[in-house]
């Protein structure tokens, strides 16, 4: 089978009725979870609730039809609500929509040229960072909705957000506060002695019965937004104005690397689930088709949902079948129950909301990562407040930027170079030391370095110095390599430059114990050819054998 391959072509070869039955059961269950999400995610972005429910329907049923997992449920994510509110700010639903598209192809891009394997190198603190950030976001979205306040429009900004909160907070409204809180608590016990029950609707339901039995006087889905449509709409897609696009493409960049993040990380969370492995790039492939199929019918941003999926893994979901059956059902629960959802009170989705913010906020990781490492933890608290008070966008680029200079540093820090010709020659105290090399006879017109560890742009300065503190020209220089496993193009400069500089000195250059990746990369290079293929050696004593019989020869004037 191709990498390319949807994981559901290989699985219908195999198809059961039991299979079918489990799917069946696992698809009905996750799209009765996925009905309150759906609209509660696209409210908090700021949008009609409708959005969500489109984009649950026809993403969902894209990501489980051409995806490379067996049970991901793809749709709206707590993940996205940041950055679709700071893109509906600035570019307003058609600009959202194009920048959805755009990284519907980027995502293609990225699964036809197999990076689905990289994204795994996104470092854990940057990950829980920006998630922890958005957790904290999603709740200060949440707080209006949650006490009733009464606001026409709350800040986009974090801080000001939280300044018109505490103005206004003399506007809470009680009943509105008593549901929220309400749903919150019903989710949470319903979770811990009856966890196969849809919590989350469960609460939506009970909180919508007590507002309309009681009569209370609080916002509703319909008292904001009207009724919603029980079908989906026409396909079609916004026109956006040309120079609008190039200030698009690193926000949809954005959208891309984090459905791309999400995706992967919640299909490798379904394969410990079930014990199957992903076709990463055929994931990629599904969620790019299916975001910009999602923004063709009026949706938003998808990816994969690891809540979603674990509770299909839970509910027997064993194909991608099961995901299939949850989009139909979304689709059936809309044609069926639209009229009823004016009646949902907007402080049970905040109170739903408030329960994903917590799960979302991953607080052990976060106190763990802080506890380890400092640049770990810089990293981290960075990437969480860029998130919080900046911009998502921003966020990840920064900690993705700066968790690869730290990487840098320490593969710097690790590697070394340095003289081992006192060691080689037994000089000093070093005949004492257990762990010196084998001694060796070495001429005293032979100098020797070895160099430790990746050979990169990180660690030139400290070759440059090694090599500037040699106090008399040698008449050979040994560079021993064993230990080099990688070379760049800045070492390669570098040693070009060092052959320069010993031609003019008359020193022969000698390489000793040459790997495979150095070897290519200094053929392709020219290098090679340059030094003369002759002087690269084996090892240490065939060098060496190389030396004496350059020193046997009359010097040149």
């Amino acid at each position: 089978m191709s990498i390319y391959t949807p994981k559901l072509f290989t699985e219908l070869k195999t198809y059961s009725r039991e299979k079918a039955v489990a799917d069946l059961f696992a698809g009905i269950t996750v799209g009765v979870v996925a009905l309150p999400l759906a609209m509660a995610f696209a409210i908090a972005s700021g949008l009609p609730p409708e959005r969500g429910l489109f984009t649950a329907i026809v993403a969902g049923f894209l990501i489980s039809l051409l995806g490379g997992s067996r049970i991901q449920i793809g749709g709206p994510t707590g993940a996205f609500v940041v950055l679709v509110s700071a893109v509906l700010g600035q570019f307003g639903y058609a600009g959202l929509a194009v920048c959805t598209a755009m990284a519907g192809v980027l995502l293609i891009l990225f699964g036809i040229f197999r990076f689905g394997g990289l994204i795994r190198f996104i470092p854990f603190p940057v990950t829980t960072g920006f998630t922890t950030g958005i957790a904290v976001v999603i709740l200060s979205t949440q707080i209006r909705d949650l006490f009733g306040l009464r606001l026409e429009a709350v800040p986009a900004e974090f801080l000001e957000k939280w300044h018109t909160y505490f103005t206004h907070f003399p506007t809470w409204n009680g009943q509105a506060t008593a549901l929220g809180l309400g749903t919150v608590v019903v989710i949470f016990a319903l979770r811990r002695f009856f966890p196969r029950l849809p919590a989350m609707l469960i609460g939506m339901v009970l909180a919508t019965l007590a507002s309309v039995a009681l009569g209370l006087d609080v916002e509703t889905i319909g008292s904001r937004f009207g009724d919603l449509p029980r079908t989906l709409p026409k396909p079609g897609f916004p026109q956006v104005p040309w120079n609008e696009l190039p200030a698009m493409v690193k926000p949809a960049f954005t959208i891309a690397l984090l459905a791309a993040i999400e995706s992967l990380l919640s299909a490798t969370v379904a394969d410990g689930m079930i014990g199957g492995k992903h076709r990463p790039n055929a994931e990629l492939i599904g969620q790019g088709v299916a975001n910009i199929a999602s923004v063709v019918f009026g949706g938003i941003p998808a990816t994969g949902a690891i809540a979603r999926t674990a509770t299909n893994a839970k509910s027997g979901g064993r194909t991608p079948v099961s995901g299939i059956v949850h989009a139909v059902v979304l689709a059936l629960l809309l044609l069926l129950f639209a009229p009823l959802a004016k009646l949902i009170p907007l402080a049970a989705l905040a109170g739903i909301l408030v329960v994903v913010s917590y799960n979302m906020s991953e607080l052990h990781h976060f106190a763990s990562i802080l506890r380890g490492p400092r640049s770990d933890a810089f990293v981290l608290v960075l990437t969480f407040l860029l998130t919080v008070l900046v911009d998502l966008t921003v966020a990840v680029q920064v900690g993705v930027v700066l968790a690869a200079l730290l990487f840098i540093r320490r593969m710097a820090e690790i590697s070394n170079v340095g003289s081992i010709t006192a060691e080689l020659r037994g000089d000093d105290d070093l005949r004492e030391d257990p762990s010196a090399l084998a001694l060796r006879k070495v001429p005293h017109e032979v100098e020797v370095f070895e160099v430790y560890g990746p050979f990169f742009f990180g660690m030139i300065d400290s070759f440059k110095n090694a090599v500037r503190n040699i106090e008399k020209k040698p008449r050979v220089l040994i560079i021993r390599v064993r230990n080099v496993l990688a070379v760049d193009a800045t070492a390669i400069h570098v040693l070009r430059e060092l052959h320069t500089q010993c031609r003019r000195d008359g020193t022969l250059l000698l390489f000793s114990g040459i790997h495979t990746q150095p070897y290519i990369a200094l053929d392709r290079c020219g290098l090679m050819d340059e030094v003369g293929r002759e002087n690269f050696l084996a090892n240490i004593d065939a060098a060496l054998d190389r030396a004496r019989q350059h020193l046997a020869q009359p010097a040149e004037k």
